[in-house]
C-alpha cells in the first residue's frame, strides 16, 4: 500500500507536471554512469586490484560461506561461490513479489533467506555486511543486462516510482529528473552529471570512501536536495528504486562499479 507520505504529494499535486511544466523525457539510448567517470576512474573500475568495490565482493563471500549458529549459511544452498544461484534471475531484482506484498530489493531478499533458512535476524538497511552481501550476490551477474519486470503487476509501480523521480524534493526544489533527464553530460563541481542507472550499484563511491547500494546513493542525493530521506522499508523507497533501476534495463551490470 502507498505511502500517507506518498499519497499526500500526488494529491498536493507537487508533480512537475501537475505544475504545468513540461516533463524532460529519460535519455535514451540509456548510457550506463560508466561513460560520465573520467577516465581514470574507469580503468581503477576495470583493475579487480585497483577497485575498491572487491574488497566488498571478499568480504561478502566470506558471510556468505559464515555458517550461523543454525549451521545452514547462504552457501549451503547456492554453493560455496554462489554457483547455484541464477545470474539471469539475479538480473531482475528488484522483483514482484505477490506472496511478500510487493516489492522485493535484492538486500531484502538477502535478509529474508538470513531469517527463514537460517533463523538469523537481518542485518541493519546500510551495514557494512549487508551491502557486502548485496555486493557479492550482484557481482555473480556482472555482465548480464539488467532485466527488471515491467508489465504485469509491476507496471502500476513504476508509474508510481516515475511520479516520485519527478518530485520537487527539499530546500533545493528539484527532482531526479532535473539532473539526470535534463542535464546528462553537463558539469557540476568538475564531475559530469550522469543519467542516474542503477546498474552499476552496489557501487564504490570515490566522494565518500564507501560501498553503496542504489537506494543509499538515492538517500545521498535527497540528503544534497535538503531534503528527509524515506526510512529504508518505506514504499517510497522501494518505488523509487524500482522504477530507476527499470530504466537501466539492458544496461549490463557492473557490480561493484566506481562512481563519484
Amino acid at each position: 500500500m502507498i505511502t500517507r507520505t506518498l499519497s499526500r504529494l500526488l494529491v498536493s499535486g507537487f508533480l512537475l507536471a501537475s505544475a504545468g511544466n513540461v516533463l524532460a523525457e529519460a535519455p535514451k539510448p540509456a548510457k550506463s554512469g560508466y561513460e560520465f567517470v573520467k577516465e581514470e576512474t574507469r580503468a581503477m573500475q576495470d583493475d579487480e586490484v585497483e577497485n575498491t568495490g572487491f574488497i566488498a565482493v571478499e568480504q561478502g563471500r566470506e558471510l556468505f560461506n559464515e555458517s550461523p549458529a543454525s549451521g545452514k549459511s547462504c552457501a549451503s544452498c547456492h554453493g560455496e561461490m554462489g554457483e547455484k544461484l541464477d545470474v539471469k534471475n539475479l538480473a531482475r531484482y528488484p522483483i514482484y513479489d505477490k506472496a511478500l506484498g510487493g516489492i522485493v530489493r535484492l538486500d531484502d531478499r538477502i535478509n529474508i533467506c538470513r531469517e527463514k533458512q537460517s533463523g538469523e535476524t537481518p542485518l541493519p538497511a546500510y551495514s557494512a555486511e549487508l551491502i557486502a552481501l548485496e555486493t557479492f550476490v550482484r557481482h555473480l551477474a556482472v555482465g548480464e543486462p539488467v532485466n527488471v519486470q515491467i508489465d504485469g503487476e509491476m507496471a502500476d509501480l513504476l508509474k508510481k516510482g516515475e511520479e516520485l523521480y519527478h518530485i520537487r524534493f527539499g530546500l533545493i526544489d528539484m527532482s531526479c529528473a532535473h539532473c539526470h533527464d535534463s542535464y546528462p553530460g553537463q558539469f557540476i563541481r568538475g564531475q559530469k552529471i550522469s543519467q542516474g542507472q542503477g546498474n552499476g550499484f552496489p557501487a564504490y563511491r570515490l566522494d565518500t570512501g564507501e560501498m553503496a547500494n542504489l537506494d543509499l546513493r538515492i538517500k545521498q542525493c535527497l540528503v544534497l536536495m535538503r531534503a528527509e530521506p524515506f526510512a529504508p522499508d518505506a514504499e517510497e523507497s522501494k518505488l523509487l528504486g524500482a522504477y530507476i533501476m527499470s530504466r537501466s534495463n539492458g544496461l549490463k551490470i557492473e557490480a561493484p562499479a566506481i562512481r563519484y
